[in-house]
């Protein structure tokens, strides 16, 4: 009989305990998810910004062509800021290439000031005339989309590309209202000095050349046929200008014809008189004016021959004239006077 003080053979079975569950994380209270009842309402969306508007920007900005349909050309826009007007991009331009204006020139500039205005697509003609307009047509002006329409209606475009320069002068007359003189031959001989009169009295000239990839004149045989307005010629002479000019606060070297003052225009540049020329330009993929040597643009417009192969293979209509490129820019350009001026 075993004695009650003797040990057991078998340990006493204990009651199952419940393992205390452990301490509550930080991150696990990150993570729980409440009951239904207890979760809170999702938040709607924040409302999208508030459209940029001139207010925005303190003044006129530039003005974009499919503006509402593109996000990306929202915010270019927005950052845009002021357009600059000819005098400030001339100041601008002179200073950061001084390697390219010669310190032995006294320069004098004759502008207008333009919009600015992006192209969206193959428009960069009709973004050109849209440009020139503002100086010809009356304040309202001629929206962008009325030039676009019209060039359809007529058969001059299929999606707002322009490789006739005739075409690009109907346009004008029967849109803005202009005169539009349609030059042949290139632009240079007796053509350079018609061109060069035209923008020292305050008129716009549309020109075609192949743009490079900093949108300055090249040679690309027509395959970057492009379209610009100039409305200013920054002359390099020899000797001081005189009676009706006046130099540059800023830029010293710099002269302006004096506003109301008739001045004595100086000998123009050419095989003749020795100096320097460039054509004041804007065109639609950029809001700043641009200075190009009158005989880079010169070049560039002469060899525009050939339709670009990256066009004929993108399965995209397009408007070219009977004779192809060659026939419609190669050469040409157009001079533009507003409707009740004297050639």
């Amino acid at each position: 009989m075993a004695s009650a003080c003797a040990p057991s053979l078998h340990p006493p079975v204990s009651p199952p305990r419940t393992p205390a569950p452990p301490p509550p994380s930080t991150l696990d209270g990150a993570l729980a998810i409440p009951p239904p009842s207890l979760q809170a309402p999702v938040p709607p969306p924040p409302p999208p910004p508030p459209p940029v508007t001139a207010a925005t920007l303190g003044t006129s900005p530039p003005h974009v062509f499919g503006l509402q349909k593109s996000r990306l050309l929202q915010e270019a826009w927005a950052r845009a800021g002021p357009v600059p007007s000819g005098r400030e991009d001339v100041r601008r331009l002179l200073r950061l290439r001084k390697d390219r204006f010669r310190s032995d020139l006294q320069w004098i500039l004759f502008c207008v000031d333009l919009p600015s205005c992006i192209q969206e697509g193959p428009q960069c003609g009709l973004v050109a005339l849209w440009m020139a307009g503002t100086l010809l047509s009356p304040p309202s002006g001629v929206p962008l989309e009325k030039l676009v329409q019209v060039a359809m209606e007529r058969g001059y475009t299929a999606q707002g590309e322009m490789f006739s320069v005739a075409n690009m002068g109907l346009l004008a007359r029967e849109a803005l209202g202009c005169q539009a003189e349609l030059l042949s031959g290139g632009l240079g001989g007796t053509n350079r000095e018609l061109v060069l009169q035209h923008l020292v009295v305050g008129h716009p000239v549309l020109i075609p050349y192949d743009e490079d990839f900093n949108h300055e004149p090249c040679q690309r045989k027509g395959h970057k046929a492009h379209w610009a307005v100039s409305a200013g010629v920054l002359l390099g002479v020899s000797h001081t200008p005189g009676h009706g000019y006046t130099e540059d606060p800023e830029l010293p070297g710099l002269f302006h014809p004096v506003s109301g003052m008739t001045c004595q225009l100086p000998v123009l540049p050419g095989e003749v008189a020795p100096g320097a020329t460039y054509l004041l330009c804007k065109q639609g993929k950029s809001w700043n004016y641009q200075l190009w040597d009158y005989d880079q643009v010169q070049e560039s417009n002469l060899q525009l021959t050939d339709f670009s192969p990256l066009r004929a293979a993108d399965g995209q209509t397009y408007v070219v004239p009977t004779g192809g490129v060659q026939a419609g820019l190669c050469g040409q350009a157009l001079l533009l006077r507003p409707g009740d001026s004297s050639p």
